[in-house]
């Protein structure tokens, strides 16, 4: 018998809200991120909106002194596990003194940190390298400063598989916790890339939306005929998972059940995601098998659905391949649409989502579906434009990154 593991805890800075509530009414309201960019001079870029964290004040959360030794990407990743970890019921004291352990996902680092240390090198040379520029822009820092500000001294991992990276770091902590390594774990992940290299690069491999940027709450929008690319957004999302004898015995409250993962790897390209769907598929199938849910009982698959040319139609048809006859009876959206892509926090965020809609029973739009690209077989339910109030008891959510990655999640309504 496998550890039944659960969710007690929930923690979010995105760009439609700095706390999971915020968010979440967000989704509800079928708000969108996306706006001119604040964070630098997008004057000369052919890209000049992304979805941006607003108003994020750190100290409200973690100590200013803390704050201010940590990357944009650490202070979201942060802020996030300090919310879970309240909501959990645990503190300081009580989390260090169970068997806890940590795994974040990120995907590139310290982006600002890189970018500013680099100028310095170029124009004054290595002695005028800030100290502190390697501890800051390392991606394992989000992980390091969690366990440091909580006293955790159980193992603590950082997973870097791009746009899949927080749903395998997610995936790492029900394996750690099913094989009793752990009995609680701090997963999730962050991303702050919002920068004038990293939407300069990413725009460079045509993957960016730079065709709105005078209309930028119409920009992201999965499955649609007149997509161009993604939206860069930014944020963090953290969940406590716990063995649930644990969790009982603490009078925890349960959000969900943490049921499945499954991974697998397109071997195909380094950006692109398989054509055929295959790698995909075969992600979800493992996810189902190891959650011991057969594809009709899952009711709402939270896509990946980046509002690229390429990924959307193989997506479909990835789904397609997995669920079979089922795949036209889900529900199916992408939220990317309200909060933009934000890479390696991209796969909490949206397990997060997934778990509130199964607390509310609701079901979340793809907002600014306008013309369904059925021309490329887009052609599912991806609940256009409003959101669906109804019962839902299973639900599962897709991350592809590049290089081939592939990660699905499988959660469900907490039943004893």
């Amino acid at each position: 018998m496998k550890r039944r593991v659960v969710v007690t805890g929930l923690g979010a800075v995105t760009p439609i809200g700095n706390t999971v509530d915020d968010t979440w009414a967000s989704i509800r309201a079928g708000k969108c991120g996306v706006g001119p960019i604040t964070q630098f001079d997008a004057s000369n870029h052919k890209v000049k909106i992304a979805a941006e964290v607003k108003d994020f004040d750190p100290s409200l959360w973690i100590d200013r002194k803390e704050a201010r030794k940590m990357a944009r990407f650490t202070q979201f990743v942060a802020v996030a596990a300090a919310q879970a970890i309240a909501d959990s019921g645990f503190d300081k004291e009580t989390i260090a003194k169970v068997k806890s352990g940590i795994t974040i996902g990120n995907g590139i680092g310290g982006f600002e940190v890189i970018e500013a240390s680099m100028k310095k090198y170029f124009e004054a040379g290595p002695d005028r390298i800030p100290p502190l520029s390697i501890p800051l822009l390392i991606s394992n820092e989000g992980a390091g400063n969690i366990s440091m500000l909580y006293g955790i001294t159980g193992a603590s991992w950082t997973l870097a598989t791009a746009c899949a990276s927080s749903t395998d770091s997610l995936g790492l902590a029900l394996d750690q916790i099913r094989s009793g390594r752990l009995d609680v774990c701090v997963a999730g992940g962050t991303e702050a890339a919002v920068t004038g290299f990293g939407i300069g690069g990413f725009t460079v491999l045509q993957a960016l939306a730079a065709n709105f940027n005078d209309d930028p709450q119409r920009a992201s929008r999965p499955f649609d005929r007149d997509r161009s690319g993604f939206i860069m957004g930014e944020g963090a999302g953290i969940l406590i998972l716990e063995e649930l004898e644990h969790a009982k015995a603490r009078g925890a409250k349960i959000y969900a059940e943490f049921a499945g993962y499954g991974a697998s790897s397109d071997a195909y390209h380094i950006t692109s995601p398989s054509p055929d769907g295959a790698g995909g598929a075969l992600a979800i199938t493992r996810a189902l098998e190891d959650a011991g849910v057969r594809p009709e009982d899952v009711q709402y698959y939270n896509a990946h659905g980046t509002s690229t040319p390429v990924n959307d139609p193989a997506e479909t048809l990835m789904i397609k391949k997995a669920f079979g006859d089922h795949a036209y009876k889900m529900k199916i959206s992408s939220t990317k649409g309200m909060t933009g892509h934000c890479v390696g926090a991209a796969g909490a965020v949206e397990a997060i989502i997934c778990i509130k809609a199964i607390n509310d029973g609701y079901y979340p739009p793809t907002i600014n579906l306008e013309n369904p690209d059925l021309e490329h077989g887009c052609d599912l339910d991806y609940v256009p434009n409003v959101g669906i109030e109804a019962e839902l008891d299973c639900a599962a959510s897709g991350s592809l990154g590049f290089g081939g990655h592939n990660g699905v999640l499988v959660m469900r309504k907490y039943k004893a």
